[in-house]
């Protein structure tokens, strides 16, 4: 074997780490991004757990089910409308809940929420839209 052959050996030897450290690059990156989302999603659940214990009354009779609804009606709305975008006031209105701000900013809370859980983006501040 020759020198030109060894080099090009060496070369190719190179180039292929060279993609190969590239590709795991790239997958640590994507495996940083899931486990951020996934340990932020593991915090909104503690905290989530955590108000409940407390909230929880004792007697184990549930509350009723208006914030169930209330979240169920605003994924549907985005649900029929995927394209569009709304505001937390322009829900209320389509939904014909209450537009006090008191309400409003109620569901505001709860599209930053549905937002956290990654069903909704935030295209604008205080817009948000169904994620694709």
């Amino acid at each position: 074997m020759n020198v030109t052959e060894l080099m090009a050996g060496l070369q190719a030897q190179h180039d292929e780490t060279t993609a190969r450290a590239s590709e795991l690059r790239d997958q640590i990156v994507h495996l940083t991004a899931a486990l951020a989302e996934t340990e932020a999603r593991l915090g909104d659940l503690a905290t989530t757990r955590k108000v409940i214990t407390e909230l929880a009354p004792a007697g184990g009779d549930p509350d009723p089910p208006e914030t169930n609804t209330a979240y169920q009606a605003i994924v549907n709305t985005f649900n029929q409308h995927p394209d569009q975008v709304f505001r937390a006031r322009d829900l209320h209105e389509l939904l014909g809940m209450p537009t006090d701000e008191a309400s409003v900013n109620i569901t505001r809370s709860r599209l930053g929420r549905l937002t956290r859980q990654g069903f909704l983006t935030q295209p604008g501040r205080g817009r948000y839209q169904k994620r694709t």
